[in-house]
């Protein structure tokens, strides 16, 4: 438990405004092309935003979480998925071929890493893709992963402030001004 709130403590000073030097872009596979560090994160892009990563908040927060830990101790992937907008109207913010794309990354972050500490994000349509991957995994996954942070949540109102059948105290959400 101390881990975990740690983490999120982590987490949550890490979306602050503090200015950090960039060194994430808009793409990034350290998992799948250099495999397991201490600390596997992974995140979901907005709707057309570019890469994997994508340029409003994916990015700097990995940035942040290597500032923490170290960037030899963190390995950061982004999740390949169209971020088109139709889906976005779609019951649950997003299709199942983006789901399946976090949660494949998750499982596989589970499986091949299980000494690792997982965290996991997204923004706007990723905080959706978030949402669906993280409820649909096996409980053993979901435990593995030690805290989620998700920009501009557009299943905010819908799943409660919550990720279902998943750890609120797991979970922080935030919003960019009157998006909340």
């Amino acid at each position: 438990m101390y881990t975990q709130s740690l983490l999120i403590l982590a987490l949550t000073a890490l979306a602050s405004a503090t200015p950090l030097k960039r060194a994430t872009g808009p793409t990034s596979n350290e998992f799948t092309q250099g495999g397991c560090r201490p600390v596997m994160f992974a995140f979901a892009r907005g709707s057309t935003e570019i890469g994997n990563m994508g340029t409003v908040c994916g990015p700097q927060t990995s940035d942040g979480i290597k500032a923490a830990f170290g960037d030899a101790n963190v390995a950061t992937e982004g999740i390949t998925y169209a971020a088109a907008l139709a889906p976005n109207a779609l019951p649950g913010g997003t299709d199942a071929k983006s789901k399946q794309a976090m949660a494949s990354v998750l499982n596989a972050m589970a499986s091949q890493c299980p000494d690792s500490v997982i965290l996991a994000g997204g923004y706007s349509q990723g905080a959706a893709v978030s949402h669906r991957a993280i409820e649909s995994l096996d409980p053993a996954v979901q435990n593995q992963i030690a805290g989620v942070i998700l920009y501009g949540d557009t299943q905010n109102l819908q799943d409660k402030a919550q990720i279902p059948g998943f750890d609120k105290a797991k979970t922080k959400i935030i919003f960019f001004g009157a998006e909340g």
